[in-house]
C-alpha cells in the first residue's frame, strides 16, 4: 500500500470545506466510533466525526484503494491476544 498523510492543523473554515460532501460509514456505530470521508479533486480525505475540525487523512486516488482492499482483507482488524 502506498502513503497517506495527515493534516493536522484544520482550524477555522476554509472555502475547500465548504465545498467538501462528507460522508459517515456505513459500518459507524451507536457508539459514536465514526469516520467520514469526502472525495476531493485529487484525492480521498478521511476524519474522525467527532473532531471534525481535527486532524485529516489524505489518500491519494491508488493509496485509498490499497486501503480499502486492506480493510476488507481484515489487514487492519484488531487482534484479542
Amino acid at each position: 500500500m502506498g502513503l497517506a498523510f495527515i493534516l493536522s492543523s484544520r482550524k477555522g473554515t476554509t472555502m475547500q470545506d465548504a465545498i467538501l460532501t462528507w460522508r459517515k460509514s456505513s459500518r459507524s456505530g451507536a457508539a459514536g466510533h465514526c469516520v467520514e470521508v469526502a472525495n476531493a479533486p485529487s484525492a480521498v480525505l478521511m476524519r474522525d466525526s467527532k473532531d471534525v475540525e481535527g486532524p485529516m487523512l489524505v489518500f491519494g486516488a491508488p493509496d485509498w484503494a490499497g486501503f480499502i482492499a486492506g480493510v476488507r482483507a481484515g489487514e487492519f482488524d484488531r487482534h484479542k491476544e
